[in-house]
């Protein structure tokens, strides 16, 4: 049996015993990355730890615990109270000023996960308070993300212009923005409870009065880690870290209760599946599917297909460096066919970042890992099924919105 055909087996045998036995996802990775890296690729394990996402793991790391001590020094409570003024108490405009403010970030150059790392903490708050859904932080985040000065825009525009083809900016970031906006809308109305009375919260600091020299101290530092992220790229990570152990130095009584807060569950689980997949790439497992895509069917299905394979990797993998792949792959095809290029790169780039809901991903891990009041299994679930959702149905729609007119 080939490598790519043990790798990809092993993958779905993960799949199929954490849903049977009551076991951490990301522990399996781990095991299969050792077992498949070894026999069957001959990597030694400094090999294998190439594949250890050091940065997602700092960034939700830090994050988590900066944010955890906000949430025990009432900061938190502070600013969700100041969301709600902000909308004059009609909560249900929330997602929609986060939706906006992630978009605006990732529109004038912030990185996906940078914008959905400073909000998520925030949205799931409004989320556990008022019972809504907070995954539309990652669709405005994707929103913006292909305008021509953002990062992902100027990544797909430098590709294709080293080839024949002609894609405007302005048509792929048109094209993310309305799908991203219609996404968000049916999650909008299809995940929001009809309850929108708020859930009582003993455990926490009471925000009437005045702000505290503490919460203070916190919202500088929130805006130095805004500052620093954005302005200067710094790594977000460190940066919360810094801040975190700052302001438990000075609130010492909560640091135990801040350590806890941050979400190792959460770590092992996307540590693992990002470890492995980095296995199934060494392994050529992934441009194997790639390749055999492209060579089904007419243009037309082939187009399908593509969107659909990418959707699928990208659950589980980076979705910049999936989009990476997947154009050389799409240039044949569109130069011996008469498919509308931007419509094609649009659609894959859609089906691309619409799946990083995925609590595989580093937008989908850093809201998982920012849920709070809830059982995590079960609302790890939830967004398991989400994405499933997404996955099946949103490659379908961006192929026929994007790629099915330019043929009609």
């Amino acid at each position: 049996m080939t490598a790519e055909l043990v790798s990809l087996g092993a993958l779905v045998l993960m799949f199929v015993v954490a849903t049977v036995l009551p076991i951490n996802i990301g522990i399996l990775p781990f095991v299969g990355a050792f077992v498949v890296g070894t026999l069957s690729l001959g990597l030694d394990q400094d090999q294998i730890f190439e594949g250890f996402p050091v940065s997602l793991f700092v960034t939700i790391v830090g994050v988590t615990y900066l944010f955890s001590v906000a949430r025990h020094n009432g900061t938190i409570d502070l600013l969700v109270s100041a969301g709600v003024r902000l909308v004059r108490g009609k909560v249900t405009l929330i997602p929609w000023v986060l939706f906006t403010v992630a978009a605006v970030l990732t529109a004038f150059g912030t990185f996906t996960p940078a914008a959905v790392a400073l909000l998520a903490p925030i949205g799931m708050n409004f989320a556990f308070r008022y019972r809504m859904s907070p995954l539309m932080v990652i669709s405005g985040a994707h929103a913006g993300a292909f305008s021509p000065v953002a990062v992902s825009g100027v990544l797909v525009s430098g590709m294709v212009a080293k080839t024949s083809l002609s894609v405007a900016p302005v048509v792929l970031f048109f094209a993310s923005f309305g799908f991203n906006l219609l996404l968000s809308l049916l999650t909008f109305l299809l995940l929001r409870k009809r309850s929108a009375e708020p859930v009582p919260e003993p455990d926490e600091h009471p925000t009437a009065g005045r702000i505290t020299w503490r919460q203070a101290l916190t919202l500088a530092l929130l805006l130095a880690l805004v500052v620093g992220a954005l302005g200067f790229h710094l790594e977000i990570g460190f940066l919360a870290l810094a801040a975190g152990a700052l302001l438990s130095l000075v609130d010492m009584k909560n640091q135990a209760k801040a350590i806890d807060g941050i979400s190792w569950s959460t770590i092992l689980l996307v540590a693992g599946m990002v470890t492995y997949v980095t296995i199934l790439e060494k392994a050529g497992t992934i441009d194997l599917l790639s390749h055999q895509a492209a060579t089904l069917g007419t243009p037309l299905v082939v187009a399908l297909v593509l969107c659909f394979v990418v959707a699928v990797t990208s659950a589980f993998a980076s979705s910049t460096a999936i989009l990476t792949a997947i154009i050389p792959v799409a240039v044949p095809l569109l130069l011996s066919s008469g498919l509308s290029a931007g419509g094609l790169i649009a659609a894959l780039a859609v089906s691309t970042t619409i799946v990083d809901v995925s609590p595989f991903s580093t937008n989908g891990a850093l809201v998982l890992s920012n849920a709070r009041g809830v059982d995590r299994d079960r609302f790890y679930r939830q967004v398991v099924r989400y994405t499933c959702g997404i996955v099946g149905f949103g490659p379908v729609l961006a192929w026929g919105a994007l790629v099915l007119p330019g043929v009609l």
